[in-house]
């Protein structure tokens, strides 16, 4: 008979917004959520030499360049602050390779070490998980209501999706018809 067991333990989850999708993005806002629950969310001021913006990652985020230049946090604010609610925490993205480029160009423009590790998600899902993840994520979307494409929504959405993915009856049974775990 095979043990059947789970991971109650949620991953604490980051999602960084940026200027653009390519070559000269930058940072514009980073959220995450513990996996004790508690989250952040902060938009970052622009540096003078950050000035690539494309209207298409606008239409995406839905943060103008004018709200980042008013109420954006300073670069050294933001990486001090992530240093202190991650440090010595291992941290998971769903976009490990951009978010990753952000961060350490966040870091960068502070003077400063990141005190935590990023990881892809990738590394925690089972196969099973992978399987399933795209119409968990639209349920759980669909069961939060949210009407916002920003970090720390989407930070709690891609956490939701893991418990929901990782406790699916599909991957929980041991029963044969409806997939090993």
């Amino acid at each position: 008979m095979t043990e059947v067991t789970s991971n109650t333990r949620l991953p604490t989850i980051i999602d960084v917004e940026a200027s653009n999708f390519g070559q000269g993005g930058y940072p514009i806002e980073v959220g995450f959520i513990r996996s004790d629950g508690f989250s952040y969310c902060r938009l970052i001021k622009p540096q003078n030499d950050w000035t690539h913006w494309d209207a298409a990652a606008e239409r995406v985020h839905g943060i103008p360049r004018q709200v980042l230049e008013n109420r954006g946090q300073e670069v050294q604010v933001v990486a001090a602050e992530l240093n202190e609610h991650l440090s010595g925490s291992t941290v998971y993205s769903d976009a490990w390779g951009q978010d990753f480029a952000w961060l350490s160009n966040l870091f960068e423009a502070a003077e400063t070490v990141m005190e935590f590790k990023l990881e892809p998600l990738t590394a925690l899902l089972s196969d099973c998980q992978k399987s399933v993840w795209h119409p968990t994520r639209k349920r759980v979307e669909h069961m939060l209501g949210l009407r916002r494409h920003r970090a720390s929504a989407d930070a709690r959405v891609i956490q939701m999706t893991y418990h929901w993915s990782n406790g699916s009856q599909a991957c929980q049974s041991p029963h044969a018809a409806l997939g090993a775990a």
